[in-house]
């Protein structure tokens, strides 16, 4: 049996915080040692305590104030999971659902280790219109993963709202109307980018080289398993 499991986002969050803190408090420490008096040096012992308890007195300070933001923290985390609990979330730069699907405008797009031009591209995508998952906003900078969950930060000019998706299943039937059986309009190889037209609960109607047709959501990547469009 395992000893240990993961306890999610907050889990993580305070046992960042936790070595932040230590971090912090041996730092401190450092800082607040006193310098190495020389050898011909005498010092009453009376001020030699004073000074240990100033600096102790320092320490415990410097580590309350650690601990007070460490827990402030934690308390804007547990927060923000209340609300991912109670409804959806929302981008604090757009205002607009996360995560949420969008496509990639064009066929050359850097994808960045953090938010800015100083950080390192580690990927580079390049596929016109290929859809793209949101999950986080930073000034005009996304942080996107594809298909495969790959991804990092990308410039919002790079992406777009134009709706697209990726078949998953080989020589996937475009049928004419969303039922089991009905006429197939033809038939989509595995990994064809297609744009995102309708939506029901389980059916999608997608068009792609000049075909048109309805296919099981559960067929493509791109798209909520919940989300409705009409």
């Amino acid at each position: 049996m395992n000893s240990r499991r993961w306890a999610g986002p907050l889990a993580a969050v305070v046992i960042a915080l936790s070595a932040t803190t230590q971090a912090f408090s041996q730092e401190i420490a450092t800082e607040l040692r006193p310098q190495a008096r020389p050898a011909s040096l005498v010092i009453p012992d009376d001020v030699i305590a004073a000074e240990d308890a100033a600096m102790a007195a320092d320490t415990e300070a410097a580590l309350l104030q650690a601990s007070a933001v460490a827990e402030d923290t934690v308390v804007a985390a547990e927060k923000v999971m209340e609300a991912s609990a109670e409804g959806p979330v929302v981008g604090p730069e757009t205002n607009l659902p996360l995560p949420r699907f969008v496509s990639l405008k064009t066929n050359e797009g850097n994808v960045r280790r953090g938010p800015s031009l100083s950080h390192r591209i580690d990927w580079v995508f390049v596929r016109e219109d290929m859809p793209l998952q949101i999950t986080a906003e930073y000034g005009h900078w996304r942080r996107v993963i594809d298909r495969e969950g790959l991804g990092g930060w990308v410039h919002y000019s790079l992406l777009s709202g134009t709706r697209t998706v990726i078949v998953d299943q080989d020589m996937l039937p475009l049928l004419n109307r969303p039922q089991e059986g009905a006429t197939e309009n033809a038939r989509l190889e595995q990994g064809v980018i297609a744009f995102l037209d309708e939506c029901s609960l389980d059916w999608c109607q997608i068009h792609a080289g000049g075909f048109a047709g309805w296919v099981r959501k559960t067929s493509v990547w791109g798209v909520e398993a919940d989300e409705i469009r009409e």
